[in-house]
């Protein structure tokens, strides 16, 4: 097995835990008392990883051919994160996500040229 797969498995099944567990964590700390347990949490997150493990799993094949969409790519994963955090839920974050990345890609596009 190559080791680029061994290693594209292991950054999405980190992406894929650290989104289930940071939830967890963040609500455990809070000062509020949340209204659902960790179960509710857990449930709640499982969106947000199952989109972050589908842009990695899409994305890591083209930016290692083309170096220039890591920065598109970012900006859609820090919209994704940002706006789930906000919105809590998964339709206006992942779209908003795919347009940071879309506007971001063009920017670049008409700065280089």
């Amino acid at each position: 097995m190559s080791t680029q797969v061994i290693l594209l498995g292991l950054l999405v099944g980190f992406a894929n835990y650290m989104f289930r567990y940071l939830p967890l964590r963040i609500r455990a700390n809070s000062s509020r008392p949340a209204k659902r347990g960790a179960t509710g949490v857990l449930l709640d997150s499982i969106g947000i990883a199952s989109i972050c493990a589908l842009l990695v799993v899409s994305c890591v094949p083209e930016i290692m051919h083309d170096a220039q969409r890591l920065v598109p790519t970012l900006m859609g994963f820090i919209i994704l994160g940002l706006s789930f955090y906000k919105t809590r839920s998964i339709i206006i974050p992942t779209l908003l996500s795919a347009l940071g990345y879309g506007l971001t890609w063009k920017l670049m596009m008409v700065i280089s040229i």
